[in-house]
């Protein structure tokens, strides 16, 4: 351009050129209408109730099926035969969940794969927890998954789980949750006396072997056994439950924040709940598939286990329960697994952790992703040298660019951290390594990690859009 044409334009041909070449980002709500915003608004509300219901892998399993099931989806078995329209989901020992919905195009050509876990950081019960300590019961724990241990003291607590008895009795728990229940908490020093605790370093402030459950005081009075206390609980849970402390032995018992899903803020935009990581990505990708119609490519929802603790075991995304599932898709079309897979497309649908300006330090903000600022794509997360990331090709990176836009959803892009500050993964390598074009797709997250985490409501429905718009794509 000229000198004699820039002067001419003045400022607004210097604004249209910066509006043209500039990527900008910008807040949401200048970008949706009043009816928009109040979608985002209910969609939450159903949200919430999904947090409030599915604290563990366990639950939000059941959730999921039957949610399916009310929306038309039948249990599959490897002999069914298939066609167009079909809906089906197969339950992997009640702590992850397949889905699909059959489309009208050759599976050949592939199928489309959202993928989130459905677990969370918690205190897991050791398998022989119960003591007594100076007239005191309590149990001990190990925690699940990444977190700051110092956060887990001194908040109410609920026991969910089950206990399978030797002989395959399966007793259902869920104590804390109801108002009339009992909660349970981990003890922590009074500030008068924790001069020495507090010159540990942060991390070792609260330690492992510390995260003890307490769970009762008061002693069994008839007859002068030792460790009363310890009898006393037991004897409770041997009338409640019918069971000894050997059961203890076949559990799966997991503590978890007792408190609900809460808006967050005077405007009522963000929630507060324990369990948004991966829970907001799981609940949009079911209700996106549940909402689904006539999909060209067959859609499958994958809600996995163990994400949190690196995706190995059965229920993990490690394990090979995805591709079975996928090879049994496709001999029911005459097709092999491997073919299916090398043409299919997947949404690891995680978070990322949003921009909090009281620790601005630890992200890039030219690439990080901000509260309201619509689902965000990972190209890549890893640690350091990119350590444990599939890294997105470009090619894939655009054409869900062109999904987004045209699709009208509010995303962004955004990465976990600064080079070398730390970081972290998802199950999207583990799909990748299925030679399957695969990319990170979540809501950003404050607090990742901590009993109570925050979002942002625009982000969480951008991501059920998205989710949608992926699994209902004609192209």
């Amino acid at each position: 351009m000229s000198k004699d044409k820039q002067e001419k334009g003045g400022k607004n041909a210097a604004k249209e050129l910066k509006k043209a070449l500039f990527y900008q980002k910008e807040h949401g709500c200048k970008r949706m209408s009043e009816s928009e915003l109040k979608k985002c608004d209910k969609f939450s509300e159903k949200y919430k109730a999904f947090l409030d219901a599915a604290k563990t892998e366990r639950e939000a399993n059941a959730y999921a099926i039957a949610l399916l099931e009310k929306h038309g989806f039948t249990e599959y078995h490897a002999d069914m035969k298939l066609k167009a329209g079909d809906k089906i989901y197969r339950n992997n020992r009640d702590k992850a969940v397949l889905a699909a919905i059959i489309g009208t195009e050759d599976i050949a050509k592939g199928v489309r794969i959202c993928a989130a876990h459905i677990d969370s950081p918690r205190l897991d019960l050791k398998q022989v927890p119960l003591y007594e300590d100076h007239e005191l019961a309590l149990f001990k724990t190990h925690y699940y998954g990444g977190i700051k241990k110092y956060q887990w003291t001194t908040i109410p607590m609920a026991l969910h789980g089950v206990i399978v008895k030797a002989d395959g009795t399966k007793i259902t728990v869920n104590i804390g949750e109801d108002e009339q229940d009992p909660v349970f908490c981990v003890s922590d020093l009074l500030p008068h006396l924790a001069t020495e605790q507090m010159k540990r370093p942060l991390a070792q402030g609260v330690k492992g072997e510390e995260l003890n459950l307490l769970v009762g005081s008061r002693p069994f009075l008839d007859g002068e056994e030792s460790s009363a206390v310890k009898l006393n609980i037991l004897h409770i849970l041997h009338e409640k439950y019918g069971i000894t402390e050997a059961d203890f032995l076949s559990a799966e018992l997991e503590a978890v924040p007792v408190s609900k899903a809460r808006d967050v803020g005077f405007d009522r935009s963000m929630i507060g709940s324990y369990g948004h990581d991966d829970r907001v990505c799981a609940y949009t990708a079911l209700m996106a598939t549940a909402d689904c119609k006539d999909p060209r490519y067959t859609s499958v929802l994958v809600l996995t286990d163990k994400e949190e603790t690196g995706s190995d075991g059965n229920t993990g995304l490690c394990s090979s329960y995805l591709q079975y599932f996928i090879a049994d898709l496709a001999a029911a079309f005459g097709q092999e697994a491997r073919t299916v897979l090398s043409h299919s497309r997947c949404l690891s649908a995680d978070v990322n952790a949003a921009f909090d300006p009281t620790f601005p330090d630890v992200l890039d903000p030219r690439n990080a992703a901000f509260l309201n600022y619509g689902v965000v794509v990972t190209k890549f997360t890893g640690a350091r040298g990119k350590s444990g990331t599939s890294d997105a090709s470009a090619e894939f990176v655009a054409t869900i660019r062109n999904l987004m836009d045209e699709n009208q959803i509010i995303w962004q892009t955004g990465e976990l951290g600064k080079v070398d500050m730390g970081g972290g993964g998802t199950v999207a390598l583990y799909i990748a390594n299925m030679d399957v074009d695969t990319i990170d797709v979540g809501v950003p997250v404050m607090s990742m990690h901590a009993p109570m985490e925050v979002v942002a409501k625009i982000d969480v429905y951008m991501a059920y859009k998205a989710f949608l718009a992926f699994i209902s794509d004609k192209t």
